[in-house]
């Protein structure tokens, strides 16, 4: 599925009507060269995307681009983690290959081939502004500012092109929002097309909202998914995670109720964000708050009233941040509508992963379980590309990469790893499209106490395998258990599926040049 040379689709043309026919249609399809807008949230799951799910929240401006647009059903990460999920997005490659496994050992090595690069060289003018997490700084870009490690959500700091860190006044997603519509409009070459990253903070824990929509959603009753108070049975894995709602959210750092004589494990943490504010921005938000903190206070709350408390203010204060992330998304549609652009120009909006909304009892992510393994996906597209509606094909983000490439007239490199997306947005149905994805995820021991594990996964069945100080294996039917709470490994009947999984995941790890599979060989 990678791009095809159209030099040599020209040579053949002189000799074969067939062959002009289709060096015709591929000029056709390179001359696209839409400009490209690529929206990333952190942290921001399906389940809080109206579009996607309408229990909990609206998010019109997102719909939207789903309406309009396209919204793919089943798109996926490779490892659910902030910065190996965006290393993955911008080399079209696995975590393993880029060398960026993990949040807490690596920095990413700026040197090798990525698709901003790629563009850029084509003739695109590239720019990126907000969230980079990659710990070196961005190359294979005409302009860029980012924000140091994970970014504060009140008048962040923002490191520029001249390596200086500045301090910018307001609330972080309008701020990136603010400083990539100026980029637009006053910045760039405007005789280029462009390709802009718009990544967002938001919505991150520990999901700080705008002053201007504190008060949102506090008379909203969240309903507990049906799986909040899982028991683990037959997950060991599952069992030994530090994220749970009720034993792991910091009352102070997550929940925001801080008082002098209270403390917790991330109290400090929190004062520093709190500490970042101007005067006004803390007499708002101590006006919501602090009515908060006395009544939580004095009700000392214990047991299931304590739990469903927390559960509540988590969602609230999810559901505020996600707020401003909506309204931004719109005027940065809004904008390219008014300057005629919106036609000829490709947005995508996604996150860096999926998110657990009390599902398990949890919050974050990690896990090849569903909802974290899972993140959204929807896009408007330009002229020249006529799917509208649901794409339901398995897609991850490593083929972000090699669809921008296709789109741009770009030969897609041999050794990027994902496939292009492009016949999709066209409305074809490739018929060897996979059918199966690998997952790899490698951050332990750190923050949540998540395993190290790696799988397989397909539409209907998923193989996992937790490793390093631990080795067990989990298998789900997801037709029949969809929220994954039965593991059926190792019973009587799953023989030949979890051989034949087996069998699949050992392909894709030799597919993909996994040397875990060295480490730990698959007896099937």
């Amino acid at each position: 599925m990678k791009s095809i040379d159209s030099n040599w689709l020209y040579a053949v043309a002189s000799f074969a009507v067939v062959g002009s026919l289709a060096s015709c249609q591929n000029t056709k399809r390179e001359a696209l060269r839409p400009n490209i807008i690529y929206i990333m949230t952190d942290d921001h799951t399906a389940q809080m995307m109206s579009c996607y799910d309408t229990r909990y929240i609206e998010t019109p401006n997102l719909d939207r681009i789903a309406r309009d647009g396209v919204r793919f059903t089943n798109s996926f990460v490779t490892n659910s983690l902030s910065g190996p999920s965006r290393a993955c997005m911008i080399t079209g490659k696995f975590s393993h290959k880029n060398g960026f496994t993990d949040n807490t050992t690596c920095r990413f090595d700026s040197s090798q081939q990525t698709m901003p690069k790629l563009l850029r060289q084509a003739g695109y003018q590239t720019a990126i502004v907000g969230k980079w997490h990659l710990e070196s700084l961005p190359t294979g870009f005409d302009f860029w500012e980012i924000l140091p490690g994970q970014g504060d959500y009140y008048n962040p700091d923002f490191i520029t092109q001249n390596n200086d860190t500045v301090r910018k006044h307001g609330y972080v997603t309008n701020i990136i929002t603010d400083e990539s519509l100026d980029w637009l409009q006053n910045k760039r070459d405007k005789s280029k097309p462009f390709c802009l990253f718009i990544h967002h903070k938001a919505i991150h824990r520990n999901w700080m909202a705008d002053t201007c929509n504190l008060t949102l959603y506090e008379d909203r009753e969240f309903p507990y998914p049906e799986t909040f108070n899982d028991t683990y049975e037959g997950r060991l894995a599952a069992a030994a995670q530090e994220m749970s709602i009720a034993k792991d959210m910091d009352l102070i750092y997550d929940l925001k109720m801080l008082r002098a004589d209270k403390d917790s494990r991330l109290k400090s943490l929190y004062e520093s964000f709190y500490g970042r504010m101007d005067s006004a921005q803390k007499a708002a938000w101590d006006n919501f708050y602090n009515p908060i903190i006395d009544k939580f206070y004095k009700d000392n709350l214990q047991g299931e009233e304590l739990v469903h408390w927390k559960y509540q203010r988590y969602m609230r204060d999810y559901a505020k941040t996600v707020k401003s992330l909506d309204d931004n998304v719109g005027r940065v549609l809004d904008y390219l509508e008014k300057e005629g652009l919106l036609d000829n120009t490709l947005v995508v909006y996604t996150s860096d992963q999926g998110f657990y909304m009390g599902e398990h009892g949890w919050f974050d992510k990690r896990f090849m379980y569903e909802e974290s393994m899972h993140t959204p996906l929807i896009m408007h597209l330009p002229k020249g590309l006529d799917k509208r509606g649901d794409i339901p094909q398995m897609v991850q983000n490593i083929d972000y990469a090699p669809t921008f490439l296709e789109l741009a007239g770009v030969t897609v490199p041999d050794d990027m790893q994902g496939e292009s997306l492009v016949p999709l947005l066209r409305g074809e149905s490739p018929a060897d499209w996979r059918t199966s994805m690998y997952y790899h995820f490698y951050e332990f021991p750190a923050e949540h106490m998540v395993k190290r594990h790696y799988g397989v996964r397909t539409d209907r069945y998923k193989l996992i395998h937790f490793y390093n100080d631990i080795d067990v294996w989990e298998l789900y039917d997801l037709k029949n258990d969809p929220c994954e709470m039965h593991n059926i490994y190792g019973q009587e009947g799953t023989e030949e599926i979890t051989r034949d999984l087996k069998k699949e995941l050992k392909r894709l790890q030799i597919q993909y040049d996994d040397p875990i599979l060295n480490e730990f060989p698959i007896n099937e």
